[in-house]
């Protein structure tokens, strides 16, 4: 008999991890991808004699991609490594001040003390973010929140019971204003809402789990930087029988019965006995299900998007003894600066500024003596704005604020660059508005309202992919591929 066929639409993260855990499973799996290469935003750019790795540029619960090694028979250190970072970020405030946010506790804790004298409320921020995710994790990050069975089990009822601990009704900031009384503290709390393109003064505390991925399981960069990820997993998936087909935008999800049954793609039809979207869902429903309005799922459709992001990619030639592989540069007023990008819509003149310099770690990623330097800001998603125009006015700002705080003209080391725009994600990604999260969690249950990763009216269509339940970024996309597959 043969082999139940799966098709999946995106070569993202999740659809690389789905495709391997279907395969697993049995199935005759192929992987439908518009561009040329895998990877959707873990992508890479390569310029000149540098080389920098386009979206995101953390990893953290590498745990996630071992486990894909694991249910293939593998030895995942023999395939794909990665090193502990001993400091996960430097940060660098307008007053003049500085911080280095260690990965061992105690150094942190001690870090902050020495400049803040709140070192005891750090303990006690980490030990709540902690709190926090042992309640929510196998319930809310592990598990699919459409059935109900996911809801009775001992766990999830001992959590449900606790649910008031999770902190729902407290904006981060509101929280993170009782736990530290210096501001630079609130920042640095407040700064783990952008993680899934939130809004600190609107998402609900709830996400200050973040700071537990990165204090307690660690940050690490893969050996051959973030996009050995991609390569690594796509060689696996192929190991498998796992079948890519680049250059092939998928144009419509098949339907018969109120069920999926093909792709079409370049005018062909494939047939499959199921169909996974690694597509952002609005572009799932609006562009390959728009001949179905009815089963379009419209109040989550309509939800606020995340924000974006403006990112530069700028070769230097000149290495900073003083920065580090991951680098802050804040802004002196970060509530304008969010009120900028969600209520104006715009970008603000003093952006906090976030550097990777991945060549810190990975050497060859630039010429001797230089460096790759990633150079990111959070920007609204894109609705019309002249990108243009702010693209220009932010330019000169960024240079300006890095340039002063690093006492260098950084414009004139700048010897080749690139440019990332929410219009050319949008158009790179299939990101809709070139939001990098899908919906924003800027409402206090937004986050637990994403769409779910199995259509409720159409049979045998599933979702994964940031846009989706779980969330964004990389281990939340591979939970993701991993509850579409135990559905399946």
């Amino acid at each position: 008999m043969p082999a139940k066929k799966a098709l999946i639409i995106g070569a993202g993260i999740a659809g690389i991890a789905a495709a391997i855990r279907l395969a697993v499973k049995g199935y005759a799996v192929e992987v439908f991808e518009a561009n040329d290469y895998p990877g959707g935003k873990l992508a890479e750019i390569k310029q000149d004699a540098f080389r920098f790795d386009a979206g995101p540029s953390l990893l953290t619960m590498p745990q996630y991609v071992d486990e894909l090694f694991q249910l293939a028979g593998k030895d995942p250190s023999r395939f794909f490594s990665y090193q502990k970072l001993d400091i996960i970020c430097k940060y660098f405030y307008e007053d003049g001040s500085r911080m280095i946010a260690y990965a061992d506790k105690e150094q942190f804790v001690n870090e902050v003390d020495k400049h803040t004298g709140e070192g005891k409320a750090m303990r006690w921020f980490i030990n709540n973010s902690g709190k926090i995710y042992e309640l929510t994790d196998h319930l809310f990050l592990q598990r699919s929140l459409d059935r109900l069975k996911t809801f009775f089990t001992r766990k999830a009822l001992k959590s449900l019971l606790r649910f008031g601990q999770i902190d729902t009704f407290r904006t981060m900031h509101q929280a993170n204003s009782r736990f530290f009384a210096d501001q630079r503290l609130q920042q640095y709390a407040d700064r783990y809402a952008t993680y899934n393109g939130s809004n600190p003064y609107q998402a609900p505390a709830t996400l200050n789990v973040i700071p537990h991925l990165e204090q307690h399981f660690g940050a690490y960069l893969p050996k051959g930087g973030m996009y050995k990820i991609v390569s690594c997993l796509v060689e696996l998936a192929e190991s498998l029988g796992v079948k890519f087909h680049y250059r092939s935008k998928v144009d419509e999800i098949i339907l018969k019965d109120k069920k999926a049954i093909g792709i079409g793609v370049n005018g062909e039809v494939i047939n499959g006995d199921l169909v996974v979207s690694n597509m952002d869902v609005w572009f799932t429903y609006y562009k390959l299900l728009n001949q179905y309005p009815e089963y379009q799922p419209k109040k989550i459709l309509e939800q606020e998007r995340s924000s974006s992001a403006l990112i530069f990619y700028w070769g230097i030639k000149k290495q900073f003894g003083e920065l580090d592989l991951h680098n802050i540069f804040f802004t002196s007023d970060y509530q304008a600066e969010f009120d900028h990008i969600w209520q104006k819509q715009t970008v603000y003149h003093d952006p906090t500024v976030y550097v990777n310099i991945s060549s810190k770690l990975k050497t060859d990623d630039a010429p001797v003596s230089c460096e790759n330097w990633f150079v990111m800001i959070n920007v609204p998603a894109n609705k019309g704005q002249d990108w243009n125009k702010l693209i220009q006015e932010a330019r000169g700002n960024i240079l300006r604020k890095l340039s002063r705080v690093l006492e260098t003209d950084i414009t004139e080391l700048i010897v080749c660059e690139s440019i990332l725009d929410p219009r050319s994600i949008e158009a790179r990604t299939l990101s809709y508005q070139g939001s990098i999260y899908g919906t924003s969690s800027n409402s206090r249950y937004a986050a637990f309202l994403r769409h779910a990763n199995r259509s409720q009216k159409i049979k045998n269509l599933y979702f994964c992919g940031g846009s989706v339940h779980p969330g964004g970024g990389i281990p939340l996309c591979l939970l993701s591929a991993k509850i579409v597959s135990e559905m399946i």
